[in-house]
């Protein structure tokens, strides 16, 4: 028989209410239907009622605590704390687990045992998969950046910055031969702020490709343009910038094209 029957045979048998029997017992008067009617209302499967629960059940209708959970159906799977259905109860710690535990008999010993080994494969499904997400951060490359580029005004760079990256080595293209880190907001919502660019060195990008320019000594992240007059500029994808015109005044240096895009997730 399980703990609802007994619940509701006693309050037949003395005239009380659900709401009676809650406030006699502690228990909550949801979870007392809950346990009567022996469904669990998430997912439609039989209830596992706690040891505190049954304890208060055995104390409520004068029934000792053993005697109560040896005449439970040998079917019947009980959990050593409070479950999530469980209401206004407090969670037993492993000292108070161990003391009860140890008052069971064999059958109901292997209940307990059998419930708690269940927990443990569940816990040890959840630590698996933080295992293998760990597994996963792991696969990751060392490389430095050696440049700062400038989507929007240009940035100064006089060293390199050799500032050490590690990268997820399923993002990092086979060939590049360097690495450059964006500050702006100008090649939206291509290349974003902080966005690291493959590069491959060259003297000379393609005209509609983006790549690395020093002009004037200011490096820049842009798409290499030229206008119906014959006039070379440099594109923003962000139409709050303006373009950047070239001309021989200009102390221009190409320093190569952008094949990649890295970002964090």
């Amino acid at each position: 028989m399980h703990l609802g029957k007994y619940i509701k045979k006693y309050r037949d048998t003395n005239n009380l209410s659900m709401a009676e029997f809650a406030k006699e017992s502690g228990i909550s008067k949801a979870y007392v239907s809950i346990l009567e009617k022996n469904r669990d209302p998430r997912n439609g499967k039989e209830i596992i009622p706690s040891i505190p629960i049954i304890k208060k059940v055995s104390d409520t209708i004068g029934i000792s605590f053993d005697d109560l959970l040896n005449s439970l159906d040998e079917n019947q799977i009980v959990a050593l704390n409070e479950t999530k259905t469980e209401k206004n109860l407090t969670s037993s710690t492993l000292q108070k687990i161990t003391s009860t535990s140890s008052q069971l008999e064999q059958p109901r010993q292997e209940k307990v045992l059998s419930f708690a080994n269940e927990q443990l494969e569940e816990q040890n499904k959840v630590v698996s998969m933080f295992d293998r997400k760990v597994e996963e951060t792991e696969n990751y490359i060392t490389d430095y950046v050696e440049g700062l580029v400038a989507a929007g005004l240009g940035a100064y760079q006089e060293d390199n910055l050799h500032m050490e990256v590690k990268l997820r080595a399923d993002d990092v293209p086979d060939k590049y031969d360097t690495i450059a880190k964006v500050a702006g907001n100008s090649m939206e919502p291509l290349i974003q702020d902080n966005d690291l660019l493959f590069v491959k060195v060259s003297s000379q990008v393609d005209m509609n490709d983006i790549g690395i320019f020093q002009v004037n000594g200011k490096n820049f992240v842009k798409k290499l343009k030229r206008d119906y007059d014959g006039a070379w500029y440099l594109q923003s994808l962000n139409k709050s910038y303006e373009e950047i015109y070239l001309s021989e005044n200009d102390n221009i240096r190409t320093i190569g094209e952008v094949v990649d895009i890295y970002r964090e997730n």
